[in-house]
């Protein structure tokens, strides 16, 4: 999986596409990759086809890609590995130029493996639970009309928590602890505490700050009055909108997915590496 049109992607995807069928593995690839002369081994089928008696999802690309993919590959049960084409890659760790080393190595057992959690949202409406989408990092509600400010009361596992004023909240998990929550000052959470990251974006009363509540928790959110729309966003993509007189629920998803990683793999390597800590004292960070 990936996405064709972004730097890189179509060149590794083709690269895999002629290097698995060397290592005994049968490769479906999405018809818009373009590959010319496929052999044998390699399938070119639609978007809903892809997982089809697979064993394992590789993604290439960045971060949004594999958010993508985590959802398809939770959905099928099957496990993931992300090839990083893109600019962080907090989620794709292996890198282009070790691809194939990896894959090969990792078609060999050679691996580390770990199940990540996922939030489903749901809007409660009088006619009942209406879906709204599945997320790898995180469920977003964001003021419709800019300009304004968006008023809105919380609540976990039915408990009134607070009436918050501001741009809007996430509730992440630990894998999204790292993205827009970490940005709103949230905190960081490591993937294998199964826990939620509750962070008010751009709160309008300065004690209003993230709380780290368990998983198995529920939580939702209510729109106050005067308010005439939201928008609610999985992982980036807006997949509804909240009106007057409805609840935003967010909970943790029935199935996690299982994220594939080589050999070594280190998440406080990967936040040093990334977030740029440990570079030194002060006179190098400044020349860096």
């Amino acid at each position: 999986m990936g996405n064709f049109d972004a730097p890189g992607v179509a060149e590794s995807i083709e690269a895999l596409a002629e290097h698995l069928p060397t290592l005994g593995a049968r490769v479906r690839v999405r018809a818009a990759a373009n590959i010319q002369d496929p052999s044998d081994a390699v399938s070119i089928v639609a978007a809903d086809l892809l997982t089809d008696t697979a064993d394992l999802v590789i993604a290439v690309g960045g971060d949004g890609s594999m958010l993508t993919a985590a959802r398809v590959a939770a959905a099928a049960n099957i496990p993931l590995i992300g090839i990083n084409r893109g600019r962080l890659g907090f989620l794709a760790d292996v890198s282009p130029s070790d691809k194939l080393e990896s894959l090969e190595k990792i078609l060999a057992g050679e691996y580390n493996s770990e199940m990540r959690l996922l939030l489903r949202a749901d809007i409660i409406t009088t006619d009942g639970p209406k879906d709204c989408g599945l997320a790898l990092n995180d469920i977003v509600i964001k003021r419709h009309k800019v300009g304004r400010m968006l008023d809105f009361r919380t609540t976990v596992d039915g408990r009134y928590v607070n009436t918050h004023g501001g741009d809007g909240f996430i509730v992440a998990t630990p894998t999204g602890s790292t993205a827009y929550a970490l940005s709103c000052g949230g905190p960081i959470v490591t993937p294998n505490l199964d826990a939620l990251v509750l962070t008010p974006i751009c709160p309008h009363t300065l004690s209003d700050r993230s709380i780290v509540i368990p998983a198995t928790s529920v939580t939702e959110i209510e729109l106050a009055e005067g308010v005439d729309r939201a928008e609610v966003s999985c992982d980036g993509e807006v997949t509804g909108y909240l009106e007057p007189g409805q609840k935003l629920r967010v909970e943790t998803a029935a199935h996690r997915v299982e994220l594939i990683h080589p050999s070594g793999y280190d998440y406080y390597e990967i936040l040093r590496s990334k977030l740029s800590w440990g570079r030194g004292n002060r006179k190098s960070q400044v020349s860096d």
